[in-house]
């Protein structure tokens, strides 16, 4: 199939998947289970990404499927689908309405086809290989701020980062004009939208970056790992406006004289 027909099968998944969301957010029925070493799980979780199982199934049989629940389903076509039933789900379980179901479509090693749906936010973001991005149907662009001291830098939880990363990530807070910590998928969206530079967020697994690194990618930005491979398998993204990629990861691995160094130019 093609890029687009993989979108519109997921928006089709995303639509049933966010009525599933929402009738468990904030809802006293919510249930929590504690997965070994992996954080919470709930039944919106389960049931969403059940349903988007049984929909490939149903309509592409022989398409893999890549999950956070659930695991790997091999297929016999040179195609699967990765999903993250509820990305965010501590903010979920909190009652904080960031948090999205993400889906993607991975051929032959690339992703060409990437959905993130934030229904309590009312936002949807998506991209094709070749196609561009869009945020609720609008064409989404990347800034243009290629000065560290004018950048917004955002940030997910610092407890997963090695000292030598929080060291790193630190000075690099130092030197730019805002810092938030948003985590998750929501920050690669705000840099893909061009309302930050940067966004830093370790200790990943593939679902949590398939689509998000297409959005950014298409969006004019770049997404790699910390240690600058372009893939969902790295453990860790960073996604940036692409004129401030290289300064972060000069400061995420942790050589803070060569990375100021790196960013001095720049400021001028």
């Amino acid at each position: 199939m093609t890029p687009q027909r993989w979108l519109d099968f997921l928006r089709i998944i995303a639509d049933q998947g966010d009525a599933v969301a929402l009738r468990y957010f904030r809802s006293p029925l919510l249930a929590v289970t504690e997965k070994p070493n992996a954080g919470p799980a709930t039944q919106a979780d389960l049931e969403i990404e059940r349903l988007a199982r049984q929909m490939i199934e149903a309509h592409h049989p022989g398409v893999g499927v890549c999950g956070e629940e659930f695991g790997e389903m091999q297929g016999a076509s040179d195609s699967r689908l990765i999903i993250d039933p509820i990305d965010a789900t501590n903010n979920f379980v909190r009652g904080i309405p960031v948090f999205a179901t993400l889906l993607a479509v991975e051929r032959d090693g690339e992703i060409i086809a990437g959905l993130v749906s934030a229904p309590a936010l009312r936002r949807r973001w998506h991209a094709t290989r070749g196609g561009g991005a869009f945020e609720n149907g609008e064409r989404m662009r990347v800034s243009e701020t290629g000065r560290p001291e004018e950048a917004t830098l955002f940030h997910s939880s610092l407890n997963n980062l090695s000292p030598e990363q929080r060291n790193g990530l630190l000075a690099l807070s130092a030197i730019t004009r805002r810092q938030r910590g948003f985590g998750d998928f929501y920050q690669h969206m705000l840099v893909a939208a061009g309302c930050g530079e940067m966004a830093v967020d370790p200790g990943l697994e593939p679902w949590d970056i398939a689509p998000l690194l297409l959005i950014v990618e298409e969006a004019g930005g770049r997404a790699t790992s910390f240690t600058a491979e372009r893939t969902i398998y790295g453990g860790s993204l960073v996604t940036s406006n692409g004129l401030l990629h290289e300064t972060a990861l000069q400061f995420l691995s942790g050589r803070d004289a060569a990375s100021r160094q790196a960013a001095t130019p720049a400021a001028r």
